[in-house]
């Protein structure tokens, strides 16, 4: 695994200055998958310096900032979850930013118990992962896949790093099919990814 680059003030401006870039340069709502972990954490907080440094009537699309609570997750993961999102639906108002987070959770028939319990499924292990599909990606794409019918197409924001894995490395070398910086998502219709750190250790920003 490559080592992740030093930030440095000089990368972080480019970084603020390419996110306002983008996000300038179409109509189409963002969306950021918001865990509160230390990528996603990373793309939220550099996407909020980045709006915060626009004017006010430049901020003219919204920025959904979405989390998935299981409904099996610790209650420390649940109510960190539920505190960011009063802080940031409270900051977002007060500092007149186009924020707005949101709670995804599964339909009532993929939950784990109903299917554990009322269907007879195995505990989820390595070769039938079944929860993860059913309890967190289904509920994140019902989501896109609305915002996509509301608005015709979204942009994705993604906190991935390309020196995280050579595997991962090439996938995202490929992601600029679209424009320079957007590439179309493999699975969901009408919906673009943009990851703004994924060239942190190019020579663009050292």
């Amino acid at each position: 695994m490559a080592e992740t680059p030093k930030l440095t003030k000089e990368r972080l401006d480019y970084l603020i200055k390419l996110v306002q870039q983008i996000y300038l340069s179409d109509n189409r709502p963002w969306i950021i998958g918001y865990s509160g972990g230390k990528d996603s954490s990373c793309i939220l907080q550099l996407t909020w310096y980045a709006l915060q440094e626009l004017d006010k009537d430049q901020l003219h699309k919204p920025v959904y900032v979405i989390s998935s609570d299981t409904l099996v997750e610790t209650p420390a993961i649940v109510n960190q979850l539920f505190h960011a999102h009063i802080k940031i639906n409270e900051q977002a108002q007060v500092q007149e930013l186009p924020f707005e987070a949101h709670k995804v959770q599964p339909d009532i028939s993929n939950t784990f118990w109903v299917n554990l319990i009322g269907r007879g499924y195995p505990a989820p292990y390595s070769n039938f992962r079944w929860c993860t599909d059913r309890m967190k990606i289904e509920p994140t794409s019902h989501f896109i896949k609305n915002k996509v019918a509301e608005h015709g197409e979204v942009v994705i924001l993604l906190g991935a790093r390309r020196s995280e894995s050579s595997t991962r490395g090439q996938v995202m070398a490929k992601r600029k099919d679209v424009g320079d910086r957007l590439s179309r998502h493999n699975e969901l219709p009408n919906a673009y990814v943009f990851t703004p750190i994924e060239d942190w250790n190019t020579s663009a920003v050292t």
